[in-house]
């Protein structure tokens, strides 16, 4: 069961005084990322996803009109003033979940210094208000054109449900990667590929192809990515462990996977390295009609087709980075 919250209500979440926004302000440190021109990514990111798919296109487009069918986003494009935030992180989740780290979207959104903005990526879902952990996906407009389409995806049982999160609901726990802008139309990545003929998954493979184009550069990318067809390997998250999760099998044996089914659509941030400030350098989750999670890879390789807008970012924001970290459950 999903509850409304008041305002109030909402500070009783977060577990702070009723004048928690006005007086306090969550820990951030900011850099500027390296941004090559959309025209150099666009090679680059080709020659990688080339070497991994049997067809591959890659463009430089105006960014269609995302408010419209097939897309229906609260945003109508990937520009304007473009950040990549990492909020919390997974040190918040394991070995044991601090139960303190909740944030709101507007709250967040100020942090960045954009508190207008079209805001998409991957986090965990508020557990107070959802009453249970869940994956949540972000896909919402802050500030005063709010609007909250947002899902989370948790686990019911041995099977998983997908529920959307209302207006007042637009807050979430532990950890998030956002890419944030002003919503507006401009120039941006399209791609698209099909039949997966190497090892890597579609956007760890984007990523790595970055990486290699610009190397020890921190280039930011952010947007979503639509599956057309096939099937893609997803987890969910399922109660908090009630026993410490210290290793990547430790997570994975507590964590629920399931093989997807198109059409869905994933919402997707990454940066090509970490500039020294414990990232998470990929986080991607996403919903269908009555499925979601965190992508992996797909698992049809003959029959995936993948499509994807995304912008560079201007602006890395890190915040409320945890002070002890550790490498586990990054995946």
């Amino acid at each position: 069961m999903l509850f409304k919250l008041t305002p109030t209500q909402l500070c009783s979440f977060l577990g702070v005084r009723k004048d928690y926004f006005e007086i306090m302000s969550l820990p951030v440190e900011s850099v500027n990322l390296f941004v090559p021109p959309l025209e150099d990514v666009c090679s680059v990111i080709r020659k990688g996803l080339e070497q991994n798919f049997k067809e591959v296109d890659v463009a430089v487009v105006e960014c269609p009109n995302l408010t419209k069918e097939p897309y229906n986003l609260p945003g109508a494009g990937l520009s304007g003033s473009t950040r990549i935030a990492d909020v919390g992180g997974v040190p918040y989740l394991l070995p044991f979940p601090d139960l303190s780290k909740n944030y709101t979207f507007d709250e967040l959104a100020k942090a960045i210094d954009l508190p207008d903005c079209f805001l998409m990526g991957a986090g965990a879902g508020p557990h107070k208000v959802i009453g249970t952990n869940s994956e949540l996906m972000f896909n919402a407009r802050t500030g005063v054109n709010a609007k909250n389409d947002s899902k989370i995806c948790k686990m019911s049982g041995e099977d998983y449900s997908l529920v959307p999160l209302e207006q007042n609901q637009a807050c979430c726990s532990l950890m998030a990667n956002l890419f944030a802008s002003k919503g507006e139309p401009g120039k941006v990545l399209k791609i698209r590929v099909r039949q997966r003929t190497g090892e890597e998954n579609f956007v760890s493979c984007i990523r790595k192809s970055v990486a290699a184009g610009f190397p020890e550069k921190a280039v930011g990318l952010g947007g979503f990515f639509r599956l057309l067809s096939g099937s893609v390997n997803c987890h969910v998250m399922p109660e908090f462990s009630k026993i410490a999760l210290n290793s990547d099998e430790d997570v994975n044996s507590w964590l629920k996977f399931f093989n997807m089914e198109a059409p869905m659509i994933f919402f997707s941030v990454m940066v090509s390295s970490d500039p020294g400030l414990d990232l998470r350098v990929e986080h991607s989750h996403g919903y269908g009609n009555a499925n979601g999670g965190h992508y992996h890879y797909d698992v049809t390789p003959d029959v995936v087709e993948y499509e994807a807008y995304y912008n560079l970012g201007e602006i890395l924001y890190r915040v409320d980075r945890p002070a002890k970290s550790h490498n586990v459950g990054r995946n």
